[in-house]
């Protein structure tokens, strides 16, 4: 089938790392950690008292003071990300063209600094005195809601829900989006700010999250036999998808395109990969028949590579069982070691951090990659970005329900 083609004209992106594209990008590929003690909140108590923050974020910059109150900051940092990306994009959506935007933005837990801070005011004032703004500014679906409002999308508009494969999926969703015709633009992404008590102690009750809290920076280590979990994390990115015909029309350069998407479900536990990582694995498979690659042709992997014990394993199988020998052969790196775990916006970045490699001819490091977890043995690119010329990069998302989602994106040709 002669399918559309569909590009990535804006990249917009508020992380641990920076509060834009630029900055983030020139922390990762040097090698730097966005992880450091939690100041949101006195984690005195606590099993994990170190996150991958974002620091000096003012809302009010990118909104009026009113609206940033009745947001919560998931959606804040949405917004923030939407208005770079559309700008990088140079996109103004007219009433002309309003119908043909569409827009997807995941998120695994939504609005959790409103819900948890309004289940306090209920306990200690009374029912009367929870906020009226509560449910608009919890719902998972708001930050889709407002970046649609924001810039004047009409299309389809909606939120993915699937873990830590949310903005990933969001991406699929938006790429698949254009490619059946029901819209030209497609803005999508991921978004997440969970650092608070209840999500903190949430994710320590089933060992999920590291303890390395008198080394923040080395906390994060991916593939390494020291690992002890992921670091969680904050931040949003935000990627304009067009149809290439209509970037060409607006003379606008394309940043990278997307060629494939890949989805699929473990149907084996709600936090444990299966053996062998099969689902991650099926996910892969398919967004490379949909591309039309073989796994020779694929130049470089961002992991999903969380640096908890049964995901670091059970990938590196997946890669293996997919790649085969190409698997020693394919450089593969988790830049989760650097930005921490963002939750449902780790693979809207990541799939991001694909297309910037691409672009600019570099592979982002693995850092902390001290001595290799033995069942964890291809070339994780250790330490030091790698630069070299990239043509096919992959980025995989797994999260708990067992979800799977692997984008894969490839250097524009004309």
């Amino acid at each position: 089938m002669n399918l559309p083609r569909v590009v990535i004209t804006g990249i917009g992106m508020v992380t641990p790392l920076g509060l834009n594209t630029g900055t983030t990008w020139k922390n990762l590929i040097a090698g730097h950690s966005g992880i450091t003690d939690i100041t949101s909140f006195d984690t005195s108590g606590f099993e994990t008292r170190i996150a991958a923050e974002i620091r000096g974020f003012d809302p009010t910059v990118y909104m009026h003071v009113k609206e940033a109150r009745r947001a919560d900051r998931f959606t804040q940092l949405a917004l923030a990300a939407t208005d770079e990306a559309m700008t990088q994009a140079m996109l103004s959506v007219t009433p002309s063209t309003a119908d043909r935007v569409g827009v997807v933005v995941g998120s695994g837990v939504g609005g959790i600094l409103t819900l948890s801070e309004q289940y306090g005011v209920l306990h200690e004032k009374g029912p009367r005195r929870v906020s009226p703004f509560l449910i608009p500014m919890m719902l998972v679906d708001m930050a889709a809601g407002q970046v649609s409002i924001r810039v004047g999308a009409k299309g389809p508009n909606y939120s993915t829900v699937t873990a830590c494969a949310s903005g990933s999926d969001a991406i699929g969703a938006g790429f698949e989006m254009i490619r059946r015709g029901d819209v030209d633009v497609a803005v999508c992404g991921g978004t997440e700010a969970p650092i608070c008590p209840v999500a903190v102690s949430g994710f320590n009750a089933v060992s999920a999250l590291s303890r390395r809290n008198d080394d923040p920076t080395g906390a994060s280590r991916p593939f390494d036999a020291g690992r002890d979990g992921f670091v969680i994390g904050e931040g949003s990115t935000i990627l304009v998808l067009e149809h290439i015909e209509n970037a060409i029309s607006r003379g606008v350069a394309p940043i990278a395109e997307i060629v494939g998407y890949g989805a699929s479900s473990d149907a084996f536990h709600i936090t444990q990969p299966p053996p062998m990582g099969e689902g991650g694995a099926r996910a892969m498979r398919m967004a490379m028949k949909k591309a039309g690659l073989h796994p020779k042709e694929i130049d470089y992997i961002n992991a999903h590579g969380t640096s908890t014990l049964l995901n670091d394993r059970a990938e590196t199988q997946a890669i293996k069982s997919v790649f085969g020998q190409e698997a020693y052969k394919t450089p593969v790196s988790s830049t989760k070691s650097m930005t921490g775990h963002l939750l449902g916006a780790a693979g809207a970045l990541e799939a991001a951090i694909c297309a910037l490699s691409i672009r600019e001819g570099v592979l982002p490091p693995t850092i902390n990659l001290e001595e290799p977890d033995p069942d964890c043995d291809l070339d994780y690119i250790p330490w030091t970005a790698r630069r070299g010329t990239l043509h096919v990069a992959m980025s995989n998302s797994l999260g708990f329900g067992g979800h799977n989602s692997t984008l894969i994106i490839k250097r524009p040709q004309s």
